[in-house]
């Protein structure tokens, strides 16, 4: 009995939707895909290249593009959303009356929305009451999937129907997809990286070694999950796919959008001028805003992200920012082994005995 071809949505123009559309046709999906421009999606279903986001790459044949949300979501099993956080909200929407009640709704979008901490999966579930979310994280620079190159990701979703699909339709060859049930730790761990990709372009634009770069990388993980065990994640998603392994490549690839805006401001360039350079949307710059907003007011300890934020918003230097790490209180190395408070106790002790 020949198994009926899934249908897939992908909502969105840029270059991950774009590779994740023509990796889910390579698999035998019907594939049709939603942009908001015309000309671009004409062009892609005549040249099969999308010359805006990733012009060196062939689009599967059987991608058809369109502008109409309505067909585009006609039928779908599975929608893939991948809108920058910006016009998250407003796109999903647009998109909800006509989106199949059993669909799985993925996000594949590493922000949170301008203005307060909503996740895009939330986002998901506000607009459309489905009980099929979740959201796709990793490492995964879309110039290397399109081009191939051996990947991984994460399906996060509580629903076993949604990783079941999402495996299902978009592993392969060359891409391959791993479950998790923490949709939030998942999620936020693809959303934390940002930050901490900006200030590791900083780090290679001010010269700073290999040494300076593994710290730099451990103590953002320390960070990220720090932050997002204080709201209800499982700190082992951050030894995975999503968390350190996306960090790694968010913090060492020039294909990385948020390590190019850190490494133009290293060279001394605005805010403005380094986010104008790069002609894309860096989901970074936004959630640093955000997570020092909420980190200030929940008081989770987040000395890299404190120093970033003044760095980018109020023009210290980047160098008294690396000073400030090292200045701060002496910590714990791992705080699910040895607790920071068990730390600045053990120092408190010490002072006291010296002082006597």
């Amino acid at each position: 009995m020949q198994e009926t071809p899934a249908r897939v949505a992908v909502i969105g123009g840029g270059s991950f939707g774009t590779a994740l559309a023509s990796i889910a046709a390579s698999g035998g999906a019907q594939v049709r895909q939603w942009l908001r421009d015309a000309a671009l999606a004409e062009r892609i279903n005549r040249e099969h290249i999308n010359d805006l986001y990733l012009p060196e790459f062939t689009i599967h044949d059987a991608v058809i593009a369109s502008t109409d949300m309505a067909w585009v979501l006609e039928e779908a099993t599975l929608v893939l959303v991948a809108i920058p956080s910006k016009a998250f909200r407003q796109v999903v929407r647009q998109a909800a009356p006509h989106i199949p009640a059993e669909a799985v709704l993925i996000s594949t979008t590493k922000g949170v929305e301008a203005g307060h901490l909503c996740l895009m999966s939330d986002v998901l579930l506000e607009e459309t009451n489905s009980a099929h979310v979740g959201v796709l994280s990793g490492p995964n620079l879309a110039a290397e999937v399109a081009q191939y190159q051996l990947t991984a990701s994460v399906i996060a979703s509580e629903d076993e129907r949604a990783r079941a699909l999402t495996q299902h339709v978009l592993s392969c060859d060359f891409f391959r997809v791993y479950a998790n049930s923490d949709r939030h730790g998942v999620e936020l761990a693809g959303t934390l990286k940002n930050i901490y990709a900006i200030a590791a372009g900083m780090a290679q634009a001010m010269g700073m070694g290999e040494n300076t770069k593994a710290m730099l990388m451990t103590r953002a993980l320390a960070e990220m999950s720090r932050f997002a065990v204080d709201r209800g994640a499982n700190p082992l998603t951050f030894l995975g796919l999503a968390g350190v392994g996306d960090l790694i490549v968010t913090c060492s690839s020039p294909l990385s959008r948020n390590f190019r805006v850190g490494r133009a401001l290293g060279t001394g360039l605005s805010l403005e001028e380094a986010v104008a350079s790069l002609g894309q949307v860096a989901e970074g710059v936004n959630t640093v805003q955000l997570i020092y907003a909420e980190a200030q007011k929940s008081g989770v300890y987040m000395p890299l992200l404190e120093g970033l934020y003044r760095v980018m918003f109020e023009q210290v230097p980047a160098s008294q920012m690396a000073q400030s790490l090292m200045r701060n209180d002496h910590a714990s190395d791992v705080e699910f082994t040895l607790s920071r408070e068990d730390t600045r106790q053990a120092h408190q002790h010490l002072r006291s005995g010296s002082a006597s």
